[in-house]
């Protein structure tokens, strides 16, 4: 079955199957959204007068049913139908009669695929969401465990200043807000609604779009019909770049840990359990998972360039190029999510060695701290400089591992409610709870 097939007129098999391609894979995933989209539809179509309200009624009870169906992890759209759109409506019709045939009134499959792909990454913004704040509590908790327990700190990879655990943990918790800021940037993008744009030059049938924009729970709509479906491929992009920088931050995070990990530097550790061994050295413990996630997350890292990539020179208007665009960016959410997961699982269970940087090879990382000493004993910084250097040449310099770092940040003050308090600012900018209300009443 095709929304578009007249008679008389049949599509090549190579070249129906070449433009299907993965695209049914998808469909699956955007199956439930389909049937939201298409709830609100009917709904406001009862509401103008193109639908009788038994009619109208009836299509949002068979709905509601089918919704049901294509939620079940079995489900499947079957050979024979196109896609998510056509079966619909197939079983609607089947189920109630030509009443089902009517539901396309006033709709596109250009603006209907559109408000799936909404309506899809808006929620896996949302799970996204969930996931990043539980390992940013995770990283803040760690940070206040091991705030005590000092560490080297580094700059060109060579040896520099003290740091500590609670430091470390800390800036990654911090940068997950910045990622997080943008991340809400994109859900504003992605929570506007394109339905009603028709094949993206409106209709003359008189729809009322803001219904179905409260109905759907978006914040706004897509006023310009062109725009809206000119927003395809703009709107994924966005999204992947917001990807992309929790990405970059976990494969900062990863690539730390396999340093730390290394016996040379031997900062950390991990139960065996989590950790995996070679066939021939009895004594490794590979960090494997923070491999993995660093080169799940680099590959990340190259999304928006792909789909920027893809939809270059395009013109306004829809064009097919846009479909392949949900086989890179729909995958991406659960690489992203299952990084996020096992880097929490193995950072619920590092093990930090103590007394580090009482180690004699660390001490020149406190060369600064003497010249400060020197500093607030009324002596120049420059010549302080100069005296703690001359020192070192000479190899006399003489330090202590005790430091006091008072200020907003620093060691000794990490200001970790702060934080704390960033991010639950950020949380409370995402318009969860109204839309899951509002799509719970379109099911009820």
């Amino acid at each position: 079955m095709k929304l578009w097939s007249k008679s008389g007129t049949e599509t090549a098999l190579a070249v129906e199957s070449f433009t299907v391609g993965k695209d049914k894979d998808f469909d699956a995933m955007l199956a439930p959204f389909d049937v939201l989209g298409s709830i609100a539809h009917t709904k406001m179509l009862g509401d103008v007068g193109l639908l009788t309200n038994i009619e109208a009624k009836q299509l949002v009870q068979a709905l509601q049913h089918i919704y049901g169906e294509v939620n079940k992890p079995d489900f499947e759209i079957p050979s024979t139908v196109e896609d998510i759109h056509s079966y619909v409506e197939l079983l609607l019709t089947q189920r109630i009669g030509e009443a089902g045939k009517k539901i396309h009134s006033a709709r596109s499959r250009n603006d209907q695929v559109l408000v799936d792909i909404k309506l899809f990454l808006r929620n896996e913004i949302k799970e996204l969401v969930s996931s990043i704040h539980t390992f940013f509590e995770l990283l803040q908790t760690q940070s206040e465990s091991y705030k005590n327990h000092l560490l080297p700190g580094y700059t060109h990879l060579q040896l520099a200043m003290p740091s500590s655990f609670g430091l470390w943990f800390g800036a990654y918790a911090e940068s997950l807000i910045d990622d997080m800021i943008q991340l809400q940037s994109a859900y504003q993008i992605v929570n506007k609604n394109p339905l009603g744009s028709a094949a993206g030059y409106g209709s003359s049938f008189p729809i009322n779009r803001t219904q179905t924009t409260k109905l759907l729970g978006f914040d706004t709509l897509h006023y310009n019909v062109v725009y809206a479906q000119m927003s395809r491929g703009k709107t994924e992009r966005i999204v992947a770049a917001s990807l992309a920088s929790v990405a970059d931050t976990l494969a900062r995070l990863s690539m730390d840990i396999c340093l730390y990990l290394n016996q040379n530097f031997n900062f950390i550790s991990f139960p065996a359990h989590l950790t995996t061994g070679s066939s021939i050295m009895p004594h490794k413990k590979n960090p494997d998972v923070f491999e993995l996630i660093r080169s799940y997350c680099n590959r990340l890292k190259s999304l928006p360039n792909e789909i920027m990539m893809m939809t270059t020179n395009l013109p306004s208007g829809y064009q097919r190029d846009l479909q392949l665009l949900k086989e890179h960016l729909f995958p991406a959410f659960k690489d992203l999510k299952q990084c996020i997961d096992m880097a929490g699982l193995m950072l619920s269970n590092i093990q930090i060695q103590e007394n580090i940087v009482k180690d004699e090879k660390y001490k020149y990382m406190f060369s600064v701290e003497e010249v400060n000493k020197l500093v607030l004993q009324g002596i120049p910084f420059r010549d302080a400089y100069k005296q703690i250097g001359d020192a070192i040449e000479q190899g006399n310099f003489e330090y202590s591992t005790t430091i006091q770092h008072t200020h907003e940040g620093s060691i000794g003050n990490l200001c970790n409610a702060d934080i704390a308090k960033q991010m639950q600012k950020i949380m409370e900018t995402f318009s969860f709870k109204k839309t899951d209300a509002q799509l719970a009443a379109l099911l009820t």
